[in-house]
């Protein structure tokens, strides 16, 4: 069996506040293999969210450990972290996250810059005719539809050829047609990739197209 990118061990989220303590998430325990393709469903406020900024490193467990490519998360101080995620996870967020005064090429180049890659543009450029945007690339976000802007947004997260792909409800805020369109490129791209793909999604038929179900009820992992 193919080591584990990703290992969750007995995680515990909670929070404290003059009202009490709530528990968020309460013993989860998970692996994935690398190239495997998981979808975290649950009903809103469940907590799959929380568990994937916990597996960003983003957050930090009341309880338990994560291991993303061999590396213990909650070992490393913050500045590990950050420097891990930089080569190691790919993120795509429900609203985009594009800068607004960057082209589409320059939103791209942005984390080959940040690594200090000399080909950069060469290597923004291929990737933004991969995905269908060639005529784009001197676009700026505020003229690119919901569609196009989604697409910058997965160049940008697979230009960097990241073991880990992490995508927050990456078709929220697109429509029915968009949004399949969206799905069926992130797939074709994990595989042609490599990738580890874990997405969080409350769309049932999203989730079907991905390998593994992890699903979260009020905090808790449930069998698939």
């Amino acid at each position: 069996m193919l080591e584990s990118i990703i290992r969750v061990e007995h995680l515990d989220k909670s929070v404290t506040d003059s009202t009490g303590t709530l528990a968020i998430l309460r013993d989860i325990d998970f692996a994935l293999a690398p190239r495997e393709t998981a979808a975290i469903v649950g009903a809103s406020g469940s907590g799959k969210s929380t568990l994937l900024s916990i597996i960003a490193g983003l957050d930090t467990p009341t309880r338990g450990t994560v291991h993303l490519a061999g590396q213990e998360l909650f070992a490393l101080n913050e500045d590990a972290r950050a420097a891990l995620r930089a080569q190691k996870i790919g993120f795509v967020f429900q609203s985009f996250q594009l800068m607004g005064n960057l082209s589409a090429l320059e939103n791209v180049m942005l984390p080959l810059e940040l690594a200090a890659r000399k080909d950069s543009r060469k290597l923004a450029t291929e990737m933004l005719v991969r995905v269908g945007l060639g005529q784009r690339l001197d676009h700026y976000p505020k003229v690119l539809s919901g569609g196009e802007q989604q697409r910058v947004a997965l160049a940008r997260a697979f230009v960097v050829q990241p073991a880990v792909l992490l995508a927050d409800e990456p078709t929220g805020s697109l429509d029915f047609a968009t949004g399949e369109s969206i799905m069926q490129l992130m797939l074709e791209l994990n595989t042609e990739l490599g990738t580890t793909l874990v997405l969080v999604t409350h769309d049932k038929a999203i989730a079907a197209r991905c390998g593994r179900r992890i699903v979260i009820e009020a905090g808790c992992l449930l069998p698939d």
